[in-house]
């Protein structure tokens, strides 16, 4: 009978173990419901998902990087420029399906740009990303003068707005957009060659590349899916707030990273999924949310997620020492 105890205790333990950001989750849900009566009210709940979707658009693209054992710290200087290239466009009487074409082939062309920089020109993920991050950051000033760029006043100003806030059967447009990139890279990572190569990369690179594996080709793809997911965000930033800000995108990086890592994605790469990283974007939105609840000042929840992050390594590590 005390074996079968403990054999119980040990299934349990090690379902909990599998599904660690799923209980987080949870128990920060069962925490809200008991601090804020608010916090299951519909229209908390739409709001929650749709500044998670941001964040989450921005994260899968950080999820291929870290899955092959990069990163990509230049998402956030991509928003800001695509966006404002879209919304000088706007602004300037161009047609919105145009618009957002030049800014998502835009954010393409930066995300090769770091994927050849770093396959072809050998750097680390961080530093080649560090450079175009602070590249593109400057960059971004100079084009917009330091002023925001209004998308009113064009002829395609109407369409583009709806982006960012139309609904479609009384739900925000960016969380149809979250759940159809969540779907594409879901089916990517289980169900494509090139998911199978993304895995294979990140658990031992030198192996790959003997077996025959393009692995250049492999990074190329990873880096400009990032930078493609980068700007699409940076449409979507544009359209909801009317405009593109200089400074749109600061630390967005750090939110994105902070997601995958709470979903279990390992930071030395080869190990995660996209589910989890959905969860752990919804770990970031709700912490905020919560914060924002119970009227936390705001420089308070950078602490608050810094502490998550902290925490999310820590027990990465520790995972990757067990294995």
């Amino acid at each position: 009978m005390k074996l079968k105890s403990n054999s119980n205790i040990q299934f349990f333990k090690s379902i909990l173990l599998k599904n660690k950001p799923l209980v987080v989750l949870l128990i920060l849900c069962i925490v809200m419901s008991i601090l804020n009566e608010r916090f299951w009210t519909w229209g908390n709940i739409i709001t929650v998902l749709r500044q998670t979707s941001i964040n989450a658009v921005i994260a899968t693209g950080m999820t291929f990087a870290i899955l092959i054992g990069g990163i990509d710290l230049s998402v956030g200087s991509v928003l800001a420029i695509c966006g404002a290239m879209a919304a000088s466009m706007i602004s300037s009487g161009v047609d919105a399906p145009l618009a957002i074409l030049v800014s998502l082939l835009l954010g393409l062309g930066i995300g090769l740009v770091n994927g050849l920089l770093i396959s072809k020109g050998r750097l680390q993920p961080f530093i080649a990303t560090l450079g175009t991050m602070t590249l593109l950051r400057g960059f971004t000033l100079v084009y917009t003068q330091g002023k925001p760029i209004s998308t009113s006043g064009g002829i395609g100003s109407g369409a583009f707005s709806e982006i960012g806030k139309g609904y479609l059967f009384y739900i925000p447009i960016p969380i149809y957009i979250m759940m159809i990139v969540f779907i594409i890279a879901y089916y990517v990572l289980r169900h494509l060659r090139m998911g199978r190569y993304i895995y294979s990369l990140g658990s031992n690179e030198e192996a790959t590349m003997y077996s025959g594996i393009k692995t250049d080709r492999v990074k190329l793809f990873v880096y400009s899916a990032s930078g493609f997911l980068a700007a699409l965000a940076g449409i979507i930033v544009t359209a909801r707030l009317g405009s593109a800000q200089p400074t749109a995108g600061v630390g967005y990086e750090l939110d994105a990273i902070a997601a995958v890592v709470l979903g279990g994605t390992s930071m030395s790469g080869g190990i995660g999924t996209i589910s989890g990283t959905v969860i752990g974007a919804l770990i970031i939105g709700l912490l905020n949310n919560a914060l924002n609840l119970l009227q936390v000042p705001s420089y308070y929840q950078d602490v608050a997620k810094g502490v998550v992050i902290l925490i999310a390594v820590l027990l990465d590590r520790k995972q990757k020492a067990s294995r």
